[in-house]
C-alpha cells in the first residue's frame, strides 16, 4: 500500500513526523495532494493536551492543494484542479446545515451535544499537515481557487481569515461603529480586517507585540493599544470619550480578554468571542450589568463549505484585502517539528507558517 509523510499526534507535547497508509477515496470523497498547508493556534492546544484527540491522527486543517483522485460520484470537478477545503467540512444535508449552522454539522448525537460538530479535519479525521488529505463530501467541500491567486494567497482562507471574519459577522457590525479588537494574533488582524470590511469606522486593536500593533494597521485598526504599557480598558474607554465602543473582539481566549471585552461594551453593545477556553469563564457582576445592560454575547466557528471558501476568495482576488503579509515563515512538511517548536513558543516575530510537502 503507497504511503505518505505525515504530521501524527503521539501525545500531549509529541507531534512527530511519520508515515502512514495513503487514504482510499470513497465514492463521496476527493483525494487532493496537499501543495500548502499552515499550523494552527488550535494545533498548539492540541499539542499541549489542551484540546484531546485521537493518538495516531494527522493534524492540521488548512489545506491547498491539487485534486489528486475523486470519487465516483464526485461531479463539477476535475483531477488537477486546485482546490482548498475550509477547515469546516459540513455534509451540507445535516439538521444543523439544514437550520443554517454547517459549523456545527455532527454536533448532535443521542448521548448530547458537542461543539464543533462540523471541524473534522485533525480533530476527528485525518487532517492536512501530510502529503495527501481526503477530503469528505468533495461536491459541498471543494472550491476551485482562481488561476491568479497564489497558494499564499489564500492559505488564510480555509480557516484564519474565515474565523475572523466570522467574529466580525457575528458582532454584527453597522456602518459607522466603532470597534475594538483584543489580540492581533492572525485570527485577531483578520477581525480587524473584517471589522473595516462591514462598515467600522473606529477600530482599535490590542496587543503587547509591536509587530503585531504594526500589522493591526496594515489592517485597518485607527488606533493601537499596547496592554502592557497602558490598562486597556482605560485608554479605550479615552478614545471613545468614555461612551465604550459598539462591538467588542475576543480573540485570544483568555479569562481577562474576555472581561476586557465586556468592560467596554457600551449599554446595548456586542461582544463576539472567538477565543478557543481551555478554562472556565466566570462573568463579571458589574461589566455584565447584573444581566441588565442589554448586551449581546455571541461565539462563532469558521463556516465552511465552497461557497464560504468562494467568496473568501472573493474578496483577496478584488484586491480589498492583502494577507500575504500574515505568512511570516515558510518550512518544509519535513520540517514540520521545528516548526511546531517556533509557532508554539511565538519565537522570531511569528505570524503564520507556511508548510509545503
Amino acid at each position: 500500500m503507497a504511503r505518505m509523510k505525515a504530521a501524527i499526534f503521539v501525545e500531549p507535547g509529541r507531534i512527530v513526523l511519520d508515515e502512514k497508509p495513503i487514504p482510499e477515496v470513497g465514492p463521496l470523497d476527493a483525494l487532493v495532494r496537499v501543495t500548502t498547508t499552515t499550523i494552527c493556534g488550535t494545533d498548539v492546544h492540541i499539542l499541549k493536551g489542551e484540546y484531546p484527540v485521537e493518538r495516531g491522527l494527522t493534524i492540521g486543517h488548512e489545506p491547498v492543494g491539487v485534486i489528486e483522485r475523486l470519487g465516483s460520484a464526485v461531479r463539477g470537478f476535475s483531477e488537477g484542479q486546485r482546490v482548498i477545503a475550509g477547515a469546516i467540512t459540513p455534509s451540507g444535508h445535516s439538521n444543523a446545515c439544514l437550520c443554517g449552522y454547517a459549523s456545527q454539522d455532527g454536533a448532535g448525537t443521542r448521548h448530547g451535544w458537542r461543539a464543533m460538530g462540523g471541524w473534522r479535519f485533525g480533530n476527528t479525521i485525518d487532517g492536512c499537515q501530510a502529503e495527501y488529505v481526503l477530503v469528505p463530501d468533495a461536491m459541498t467541500n471543494l472550491a476551485l481557487i482562481p488561476d491568479r491567486l497564489s497558494d499564499t494567497q489564500v492559505l488564510m482562507c480555509p480557516d484564519i481569515m474565515s474565523t475572523g471574519f466570522g467574529g466580525a459577522e457575528k458582532g454584527d457590525i453597522h456602518i459607522g461603529d466603532t470597534v475594538a479588537v483584543f489580540a492581533q494574533g492572525p485570527i485577531g488582524l483578520c477581525a480587524t480586517a473584517g471589522a473595516r470590511l462591514m462598515g467600522a469606522t473606529t477600530i482599535i486593536g490590542v496587543d503587547r507585540l509591536p509587530e503585531r500593533l504594526a500589522m493591526a494597521r496594515r489592517m485597518g485598526a485607527d488606533h493601537v493599544v499596547d496592554f502592557s504599557a497602558a490598562d486597556p480598558v482605560e485608554a479605550i474607554l479615552e478614545i471613545t470619550d468614555g461612551r465604550g465602543v459598539d462591538v467588542a473582539i475576543e480573540a485570544l481566549g483568555t479569562q481577562s480578554t474576555f472581561e476586557s471585552a465586556l468592560r467596554v461594551l457600551r449599554p446595548g453593545g456586542r461582544l463576539s468571542s472567538l477565543g478557543v477556553y481551555s478554562t472556565d469563564l466566570t462573568l463579571p457582576l458589574g461589566p455584565f450589568a447584573a444581566g441588565l445592560g442589554d448586551h449581546t454575547i455571541t461565539t462563532a466557528l469558521c463556516p465552511g463549505g465552497k461557497e464560504r471558501m468562494r467568496r473568501l476568495m472573493s474578496v483577496i482576488e478584488s484586491g480589498r484585502i492583502d494577507l500575504g503579509g500574515l505568512v511570516t515563515h515558510h518550512f518544509k512538511l519535513d520540517d514540520i517539528e521545528a516548526a511546531y517548536d517556533l509557532f508554539s513558543h511565538q519565537r522570531d516575530q511569528v505570524l503564520k507558517v507556511a508548510i509545503t510537502p
